[in-house]
Formats: C-alpha cells, sequence, structure tokens
C-alpha cells in the first residue's frame, strides 16, 4: 500500500477539496480548541461533499465519549484522533459503538517516555494507528515544530509492533521527503506546514507536500 496523506486543520470546504484533488487520502478536522477549531456543523457540512473514499478524521482533546459520538455521528467523520491522556476505555467505548469501520488513532509525543507510550498502545486491539507528533507548551498538536526523526527512527519506527505508524509534527514540503526516507512511515500527516496562516490552506504547499511525500514513499519502496 502506498503512503497515507493526510491534510489536518481544514476549516473550509474549498480547502478539503482541494486536499482531495491534490491526492490526500484523509481530510482532518480539529474539535479541541484551536485557530483551527470547527464545529460539528461545519464539517457535517464539508464531510458531506467529499467522495466517499476519503476519509474524515476528527482531532478531539481531552473529549468525554458521550461528546465524540455525537460529534462522529453529526459531522460524518470515518475516524478518530485521540490526542493528551484519553483513558483506553474511551477507544474501546468508541469500538464498541461504531465497529471496526471507525478508524481509532492515538497520539504520542515524541519525549524520553514516548517508548513506552507506544508500548502500551501496540497491545492494544482496539488502536488502529499510532500518530507520533511534537508539542510545545501551549499546543499538543499543529506546532510546526519537527522531532528528532533518527531518534524516533530507533525508538519507535523500527520496532517490531504491527501498528500503524504516522509522522506529524513540523512536516512541510521541504522536510516531508527526508522524513519519509527517515522514518519509513505508513502515513504522514500536516497542518500548519501547508498554510499561508492558520486555518487557512496554501493551495502551492499542499499540492508540494503530497507530491514531495509521494515522490519519497515511491523511492523508499525502489530502495527496499
Amino acid at each position: 500500500m502506498s503512503l497515507w496523506v493526510k491534510i489536518c486543520g481544514n476549516t473550509s470546504l474549498a480547502d478539503a477539496e482541494f486536499a482531495v484533488e491534490a491526492g490526500a487520502d484523509t481530510v482532518g478536522f480539529v474539535f479541541a480548541p484551536s485557530p483551527r477549531q470547527v464545529t460539528a456543523s461545519q464539517v457535517a457540512a464539508i464531510a458531506s461533499n467529499l467522495p466517499d473514499h476519503i476519509e474524515k478524521i476528527g482531532v478531539f482533546v481531552d473529549a468525554q465519549f458521550e461528546e465524540l459520538a455525537q460529534t462522529v455521528r453529526h459531522s460524518g467523520l470515518t475516524g478518530v484522533q485521540l490526542h493528551s491522556d484519553a483513558p483506553p476505555e474511551l477507544a474501546a467505548r468508541l469500538r464498541e459503538e461504531f465497529g471496526p469501520s471507525l478508524r481509532i488513532v492515538r497520539v504520542v509525543h515524541f519525549s524520553n517516555n514516548a517508548q513506552e507510550q507506544l508500548a502500551a498502545l501496540a497491545a492494544d486491539p482496539i488502536i488502529n494507528a499510532v500518530l507520533v507528533d511534537s508539542r510545545s507548551a501551549t499546543a499538543v498538536g499543529g506546532t510546526g515544530i519537527a522531532f528528532d526523526w533518527n531518534a524516533a527512527k530507533a525508538a519507535l519506527f523500527a520496532g517490531a509492533h504491527e501498528k500503524k505508524m504516522i509522522a506529524a509534527g513540523g512536516l512541510k514540503p521541504e522536510n516531508v521527503a527526508q522524513a519519509v526516507a527517515t522514518l519509513t512511515p505508513w502515513g504522514v500527516d500536516v497542518s500548519s506546514g501547508v498554510e499561508s496562516s492558520p486555518g487557512r490552506k496554501d493551495r502551492a504547499k499542499v499540492l508540494a507536500f503530497v507530491a514531495n511525500a509521494r515522490a519519497a514513499d515511491r523511492s523508499s519502496r525502489a530502495l527496499s
């Protein structure tokens, strides 16, 4: 399977549609406090106009089950990305409620205890994928800060687990090829790296990001 590409932080139908045109597999929407925050009604209006094969993933921080379930239903989401200290039972309840079709992605912030976090998630059969991101003192995502890819490769991406690994944090058109070549991830995720301003996508950057990511993936596969 080719590299999974997610363009996150969409706030308008035009941006989401262009991400699809550019070749993204997935569009993401941020429901947590952020310059890119959207409502369930906004996303419902966007998602209903996108092709069925495109994944629509909602990003949540410290959300309760009832809020998550209602948002998934109302917005037409096909997946959720759970940040922060979401308890394991939250993912279990979502799986019970929505079945195997809902993609559940858990976030690990690259840090000293990232390996321990990944080990716990890798042992959880309910989790479909793990996204490795950066964080700052004020934000858990969309920071525009890259983590140490070489260190992360050894600690996280080269593991013997079977979880799909997604690289995020500070990715942009200029460095995504290097990230893909270094980490050989299952997928990549970008938000601020393809923006003209917070919540507004730059079309040239979106096109370049997808093209550069896919070209690097093809090269990595050819060498393997």
